[in-house]
């Protein structure tokens, strides 16, 4: 007789090895199935040239969560940092450059925003510091006299109201504004400017001045106002060796993970989900499903609509998951002469955003279906922290490339070797000797991660973060605490509370709630 399993976790991205992981500690017979052959998903190191590595999709690690790496002993099972708290460095197209490093920020800025981005960036990150305790429980459901959820509710508001009258009345001003509108009435630099609105809209279908981007940068700074060790960080080994120990720990504690095992559907029987069927044809036993795979893809292809209600079905076709980044990777025979940088600041993260309108220039574009004609960029070179990545001499240069739209007028088939050159002829303009150096290039698209990832839409987070698909509106009401209307049947992805970033918080969620409700059955 076939074996079967308590839960079967699928997909073994971070979260799904989170959650797989959590399970396995407490007891369960946990399986996971991955359809690459090696575990992941978006937080994976790749060899995109021979002797090159590189951080797949996500590069710097920026929220995991501490609790998630403490329970699971991370730090045991392989996970060291290269490099911490890199400072952030904007640069400018005639060779000026402003830095932020912490509270300290040099460069081509005023004395005036010398003082003023500190003031800024810790208004933000206690108004962030207070939605972080959100983002780490599971949401209330509306409408319901459930008396969890009321507490729930009541211990959010609690949470704000600990803010004070001050901090309050600017949470309620300033969540629901554009970053535009904030960074402009804070800062005088349009390099701080533009540095700061980039955070904000980085993966995001949003321009600086699209309503929801402060909360989207707020959502972005809860991993520094958690107090996580290496906030901006660069893992030994790139983002891989964070999924590698991951997998090490839910090995540890129990569970089993196969790779190369795409699962084609999950099995339906009597209303309730109780397996699933790969593509192979193999069917496998399970008292309950979780899915680390993106709620479309969930719900409207290894589910399929019959097996669900019609308002339902129509919500979840209806999320917003336009993904808008592409993934730019170069192999370089030495290292590039950044203007007016020297080799020291190369180290940190490099972020070409040289002002608000600049990087709203280059959303416009997204909204036609067009790429844009000057892009907007984050860009590491992590072989400086970490040089076995790379040959000996030899750099990688890794970026994402905002604005990048998933539906192209064009098709990225036709057009992904066009925007390549766009890419690094705009990169030329700061660093000139940076083509004469690329012995390899790739560019991944929204639709490549579609392909490779399984990312609906390519889009990092598996939906947007706005104020209708956040907290216990994510993904959609009627799937808001990790359960679905499927009895079995339980999302643990960052399509799910909180939302994307390599934080685990979902997994770690999901697992509570699975715990929870077999303990009450």
């Amino acid at each position: 007789m076939a074996e079967r399993f308590d839960s079967i976790v699928i997909g073994a991205g971070h979260n799904g090895l989170v959650c797989a992981a959590y399970l396995a500690r407490a007891g369960r017979r946990v399986l996971v199935l991955e359809a690459a052959e090696e575990c992941g998903g978006g937080a994976m190191t790749r060899t995109f040239a021979p002797g090159f590595k590189v951080s797949a999709c996500a590069h710097i690690l920026n929220m995991l969560h501490p609790k998630v790496a403490g329970d699971l002993q991370l730090d045991k099972h392989g996970l060291e940092l290269a490099a911490a708290n890199l400072p952030t460095v904007a640069l400018g197209a005639e060779g000026q450059w402003a830095s932020i490093d912490g509270d300290r920020v040099s460069g081509a800025v005023s004395d005036t925003d010398k003082t003023a981005l500190p003031a800024l960036r810790h208004r933000l990150l206690r108004l962030a510091a207070a939605l972080q305790p959100a983002l780490q429980t599971v949401p209330p459901r509306l409408g319901t006299h459930d008396w969890q959820d009321r507490l729930s509710l009541l211990k959010l508001g609690w949470k704000l109201r600990q803010l004070g009258r001050d901090d309050l009345r600017e949470f309620l001003r300033i969540a629901g504004m554009n970053v535009a509108d904030l960074v402009e009435d804070s800062l005088d630099s349009d390099l701080l400017r533009g540095a700061l609105a980039l955070d904000a809209v980085l993966g995001t279908h949003l321009g600086p001045r699209s309503p929801n981007s402060v909360l989207t940068l707020l959502y972005r700074l809860t991993g520094q106002a958690a107090g996580q060790q290496g906030a901006l960080a660069l893992p030994r080994g790139g983002m891989g060796a964070v999924t590698a120990a991951l997998a090490k720990s839910a090995k540890a504690a129990g569970a089993v993970i196969r790779t190369g095992a795409p699962v084609a559907r999950v099995r339906i029987t009597a209303d309730r989900a109780d397996g699933v069927v790969l593509e192979n044809g193999e069917e496998i036993s399970a008292a309950c499903v979780v899915s680390g795979a993106d709620p479309k893809r969930t719900f409207l292809d290894l589910v399929g609509p019959r097996h669900l209600d019609t308002a339902f079905v129509r919500r979840i076709a209806n999320l917003r998951m336009r993904g808008n980044a592409a993934k730019l990777h170069l192999a370089l025979e030495g290292l590039p002469a950044f203007t007016g940088l020297d080799a020291g600041q190369l180290a940190g993260r490099l972020v070409i955003a040289p002002g608000v309108d600049y990087v709203e220039r280059a959303f416009n574009h997204a909204k036609y279906g067009e790429y844009s004609a000057a892009p907007a960029f984050e860009i590491t070179l992590p072989t400086l922290a970490d040089p076995a990545l790379a040959p000996a001499g030899k750099h990688v240069l890794s970026a994402i490339v905002q604005y990048a739209p998933y539906s192209l007028k064009e098709g990225w088939d036709r057009a992904r070797d066009v925007f390549l050159q766009k890419t690094i002829d705009c990169l030329a303009t700061y660093a000139p000797d940076l083509p004469g150096l690329i012995s390899a290039k790739q560019l991944l698209t929204p639709l490549d991660l579609e392909r490779e990832h399984r990312m609906t839409g390519g889009h990092w987070h598996h939906g947007e973060l706005a104020f209708d698909q956040i907290l216990m509106m994510r993904p959609v009401p009627g799937a808001a605490q990790y359960a679905s209307p499927l009895p079995g049947l339980y999302l643990c992805g960052a399509g799910a509370h909180p939302g994307g970033g390599v934080m685990g918080v979902a997994g770690m969620n999901a697992a509570g709630q699975i715990l929870a409700r077999a303990r009450a059955a």
